[in-house]
């Protein structure tokens, strides 16, 4: 039976996020910079963000080192973020931090916003949160040093 909550984890859009993953190329002239490390288990994220002239990101760069659910987490990110301002970012993350959490209206919320609330399952495997959360600790983090840089 646990074999089985185990597949149901590892659906189409991890599995098709994990071998194909989305803007996997670096940023080279990129606005926003973040990095993130899992420690116990040596998942690594790397992003960058490239905005436009409204403050909205045009491009975005993500390589990383790990899990599938990690790795598919922060393709999944990507796409979500794409053409979005800071302020829907940290509105998109609350959600996303939320769904982790347990919060079903959250999940329902982000059925807007790509494959994220495909890892609405990770939740029952608390050891594997922090895989799906890297990319995002890497993305806030990103967002925090370029908000304090330029105010």
């Amino acid at each position: 039976m646990e074999l089985n909550r185990l597949d149901d984890l590892y659906r189409d859009a991890i599995l098709d996020h994990r071998r194909n993953p989305r803007n996997h190329d670096r940023v080279i002239d990129s606005d926003i910079v973040g990095d993130a490390v899992n420690p116990f288990c040596g998942d690594e994220i790397h992003l960058q963000l490239g905005l436009d002239a409204d403050y909205r990101v045009d491009r975005v760069g993500l390589q990383g080192e790990g899990c599938s659910i990690n790795l598919a987490a922060g393709s999944m990110l990507t796409e979500a973020i794409h053409g979005k301002a800071l302020d829907e970012i940290d509105a998109l993350v609350l959600l996303f931090r939320k769904m982790m959490q347990g919060d079903a209206d959250a999940e329902q919320l982000l059925k807007d916003e790509g494959d994220l609330s495909s890892l609405a399952g990770v939740r029952d495997y608390p050891v594997r949160i922090k895989c799906a959360l890297l990319s995002v600790s890497a993305l806030t983090g990103g967002i925090q040093s370029y908000k304090s840089a330029v105010s």
